[in-house]
């Protein structure tokens, strides 16, 4: 397979007030993300993004449930130090959800996230990553580089 970007899901859990749920990298103290992971062969963006919730926070439909769902991909092209193999960046599907009673916690996997905190969407996007800003800010605060 040539140079491609992999097609993934990135999941905001909100809770009432609009704080999301930021979750820190167990390989990268001090950055903060929100759940994401890749689209399996014969899976919906949907049900990725379910599955992803799942596997990375222990969250579901008793839980949370989802409200919307940003209506482009977003992208992102990895630093030189991050790609492997061919892989160029991701791209990604975002859905919201919302916390069914705002006293739900997730259990974070442990594996890519160790720790998590409620945070509003201005603090998560400058805790992120540098390369993952852009796409950040363009579904949680509506910026546009236009």
């Amino acid at each position: 397979m040539g140079p491609h970007f992999r097609a993934g899901v990135i999941i905001v859990v909100e809770r009432s007030d609009g704080m999301v749920m930021a979750f820190e990298r167990c390989d990268a103290p001090g950055s903060w993300q929100l759940p994401q992971g890749g689209i399996d062969a014969g899976e919906s963006p949907r049900e990725a993004a379910w599955r992803e919730l799942g596997e990375e926070t222990g969250l579901g439909a008793g839980q949370v449930s989802m409200i919307g769902e940003y209506p482009e991909w977003t992208v992102y092209e990895l630093p030189a130090a991050y790609q492997r193999g061919s892989r160029l960046g991701q791209v990604h599907r975002w859905f919201r959800f919302r916390v069914v009673d705002d006293a739900v916690e997730p259990t974070p996997d442990g594996v890519e996230f160790g720790a998590w905190q409620w945070m509003t969407p201005v603090e998560l996007v400058s805790l992120t990553a540098p390369f993952r800003q852009r796409g950040y800010s363009t579904v949680l605060l509506g910026a546009s580089d236009e």
